[in-house]
């Protein structure tokens, strides 16, 4: 018999909300079976969990969860394996530039908070100096 998990048991593993899970079960990153009554409870296999754990992981990369699902879903096809790794590398590549070019304007607009900071320092500094004479 294989090892299953409810949602309540990845929820508390990865520290999820239920509804989480439930949205990337939506998404098709999982799929549990269903047993109870009408399909009610939730079965997830060790499949599920793993791609889970790299949902997670890819989302921390700054994945979008399309991305993600794309990513996972070579792996579950018998696929050559280098174009999977082709795959992926065009993913990070891009995602990698698109976190430098947020970088670049990140630390332009800091660049202009500090200018701002110096400007309004030296105002303030002439005005103290205004007030004391």
């Amino acid at each position: 018999m294989s090892i299953t998990f409810t949602i309540s048991d990845l929820a508390k593993e990865f520290d999820l909300t239920t509804r989480a899970i439930r949205f990337y079960e939506d998404m098709g990153l999982l799929q549990p079976e269903r047993s109870g009554p009408g399909g009610r409870n939730r079965v997830y296999s060790a499949r599920d969990r793993a791609r889970l754990k790299l949902t997670l992981r890819a989302k921390r990369l700054g994945l979008s969860l399309t991305e993600a699902k794309d990513i996972i879903d070579m792996y579950d096809s018998p696929r050559d394996t280098g174009a999977q790794l082709k795959k992926f590398l065009q993913v990070l590549a891009t995602h990698r530039l698109q976190l430098e070019e947020q970088m670049a304007d990140l630390q332009a607009n800091l660049e202009e908070v500090k200018e701002h900071e110096r400007e309004t320092r030296a105002l303030l500094l002439k005005a103290e100096k205004k007030a004391k004479v």
